[in-house]
């Protein structure tokens, strides 16, 4: 009996959040694969079922395997830069300073670089959007452009090069994500004993050492987790490539990504039945990726 009592105290609590995660999240998923199986533009109460047409279709259009090649840049840019960047950031937020008064410390001033390392974290997408949009601006308006006019240098067309404009809004996004990962870095080296740090220190390890040899083996769990989460990431960069892109993913699908190609071709071109197909294309991706990792990256955890 006490434990029937158990159960049903148990469910009492699940039943509502399963419940709301059955009705707008797996079933919004199980209707987009049904969409995707037809023509449906958004209007008929009863769409016409075409099988597997729409799937054909992408693989000859040319403008989603674009968008698919900007995934795959993404894909190994945006983990590989940004975990560097705030790896190198945490370990100096924590341990950089070396050993003062008996125990690792970080550099000086290392409570006021957490909170402007994280200070991008907290402003809306949208927000950091229009912010680089003035950051560049192709004249002599634009922060960057204006410092390379007064050099006497030539101004960059920074988002409307096709070759440069992919590359400037992944910039944006590591400078986004970075604040973030220095923060989850940090809270998994502060989890670290700190006696194997100074027992390493002593035994006259510097910091190149320290770093290598000690914090990224120790730290490999959270790199992982890091991994996966902006590889999740990588698959969106709607609504940046939404705000700063040249009309819409431009110019000349340069910049251009899945989530995006949903949108316009679903709300522009009134083609739901294809834009669920790219969807469904786009969830497989997603998972293959998230399990490929974690099955890759998996290894013998390090016991403390």
């Amino acid at each position: 009996m006490r434990r029937l009592r158990a159960h049903l105290f148990v469910v009492g609590f699940l039943a509502a959040p399963v419940a709301l995660y059955v009705v707008f999240v797996i079933s919004p998923y199980l209707q987009t694969f049904q969409i995707a199986l037809t023509d449906w533009r958004g209007v008929s109460a009863n769409p016409n079922f075409i099988g597997l047409e729409n799937f054909t279709a992408l693989f000859s259009d040319e403008v989603f395997w674009q968008a698919v090649r900007h995934h795959g840049v993404l894909l190994v840019a945006l983990p590989l830069l940004t975990i560097c960047i705030a790896l190198a950031f945490a370990f100096l937020l924590n341990l950089g300073g070396g050993q003062r008064g008996g125990s690792m410390r970080g550099v000086w001033g290392s409570n006021f670089y957490r909170v402007v390392f994280f200070f991008p974290q907290v402003l809306a997408v949208a927000v950091v959007g229009v912010l680089f949009q003035a950051v560049y601006r192709p004249d002599d308006s634009g922060v960057i452009n204006g410092l390379l006019i007064r050099a006497g240098m030539e101004p960059v067309g920074w988002l409307t090069e096709p070759n440069i404009a992919f590359w400037a809004i992944i910039a944006v996004m590591v400078w986004q994500a970075v604040g973030f990962y220095v923060v989850l870095f940090s809270a998994g080296m502060a989890a670290i004993p700190k006696d194997v740090f100074e027992a390493a220190a002593l035994d006259g390890a510097g910091r190149f050492r320290l770093f290598f040899n000690v914090t990224l083996p120790l730290l490999w769990d959270t790199l992982q987790v890091g991994w996966v989460y902006l590889g999740i990431a990588a698959f969106d960069g709607f609504a940046l490539v939404q705000v700063l892109s040249v009309d819409r993913g431009g110019p000349d699908n340069s910049t251009t990504v899945l989530p995006l190609e949903i949108w316009k071709t679903a709300f522009s071109y009134s083609e739901f039945g294809y834009a669920s197909a790219m969807g469904v294309a786009l969830f497989f991706l997603t998972l293959t990726f998230a399990a490929l990792t974690l099955r890759v990256s998996r290894r013998d955890r390090i016991e403390l």
